[in-house]
């Protein structure tokens, strides 16, 4: 078969591999639909911690079901329109006791640890199902739609810690494909008022906004952002501030255009070699903020996506903008590193 397959920073291929063999604990995909994300660009790039061998990449992945082993959990049966997940918690150390399992101790990962979804076939392992990780596709739900499921689910953990109310004046930077689906979370979910969207790429910004509608659009690379959101809101400053990207500067801002009491999401994570920025604890301790990091998801912010996509809550199917060939598969990773699409589908 036909995968896509990492074997060192700038070296990814594709290439003819062995069709992978279902284990007595596993299932085997026939995978579908596996989306693109700009941790896939970075991985490609500069590779991962967690990587440390030749392994397939893909982690947003939907496909059928062909094969299921004999002690496989889960009764799943051949013909099972199926979403993974990607970040696999244990369900046993402190955190996922607790029910914390985004921040599992021992997370692995798909497409890491596990071989991913960049390929015509895919083992679902056993740590997967055990975390009960591998979810049945609604009817109504197409594969490219399941396969947004999984950054999907990270927004909605997100956001299960911002307290978004009726009402909240909401600032999201970066539009990208998971701005766009903060920005629907937000309003279809937890029924946010103004909704203000913010990016220094002009094309994108005209791209995401007429797919989501934020109420306004502000291209921080002409004026000066924490500016525009005091003007927007008399001085006040937001509610909800989301940094959907990993830029230093974002955060900073974030803090600067905070409300009394407001609610901050630093969702995208930093370059490893410059994760620090300036921080006025004065801000932080006068205004009375919060601050909160948002780390993957769990199975059922996995489930709850599938439910929201569905139920047409929060769409998702016209963010996908581009749907490309397995046999084109890097070239999905210079559509997103370029900002040229909100969301980039690979169908093998």
């Amino acid at each position: 078969m036909r995968a896509l397959r990492f074997y060192a920073p700038g070296d990814v291929r594709l290439e003819d591999v062995p069709e992978p063999e279902c284990g007595p604990k596993e299932v085997k995909i026939k995978v579908k639909n596996c989306s693109t994300c700009g941790t896939d660009v970075k991985i490609f790039k500069n590779g991962h911690v967690n990587i440390t061998g030749t392994t397939t990449m893909g982690h947003e992945v939907a496909g059928e079901v062909v094969e299921v082993g004999s002690e496989a959990l889960g009764g799943f049966k051949v013909g099972d329109r199926v979403q993974s997940i990607a970040a696999v918690p244990c369900g046993e150390c402190h955190e996922c006791k607790k029910g914390w399992m985004e921040v599992c101790e021992n997370q692995t990962s798909v497409g890491y640890q596990y071989d991913g979804g960049f390929a015509e076939y895919m083992i679902v392992p056993e740590q997967v199902l055990k975390v009960d990780g591998l979810n049945r596709i609604p009817e109504n739900v197409g594969y490219d739609e399941a396969s947004a499921a999984e950054p999907f689910a990270c927004a909605i953990n997100a956001q299960e810690q911002l307290g978004i109310e009726p009402g909240d004046f909401v600032v999201v930077f970066g539009a990208g494909p998971i701005g766009c689906m903060h920005i629907r979370i937000a309003r279809g979910v937890h029924e946010a008022g103004t909704i203000v969207l913010v990016d220094i790429n002009a094309e994108r910004l005209k791209m995401s906004a007429e797919a989501v509608h934020p109420d306004h659009v502000i291209d921080s690379s002409q004026v000066n952002v924490v500016e525009e959101v005091m003007k927007m809101t008399d001085g006040r400053g937001a509610d909800v501030i989301i940094t959907a990207t990993p830029a230093n500067i974002t955060q900073e801002q974030a803090l600067a255009m905070a409300a009394r009491n407001g609610r901050i999401s630093f969702f995208g994570g930093l370059p490893k070699n410059n994760p620090t920025i300036t921080c006025d604890s004065n801000l932080v301790h006068y205004r009375q903020l919060h601050i909160h990091g948002a780390n993957g998801s769990a199975p059922e912010h996995n489930k709850r996506a599938l439910e929201y996509i569905s139920t047409g809550q929060v769409p998702v199917k016209d963010l996908i903008t581009k749907h490309i060939p397995l046999e084109n598969a890097l070239d999905a990773f210079d559509i997103v590193a370029k900002g040229e699409a909100i969301k980039v589908t690979v169908e093998p």
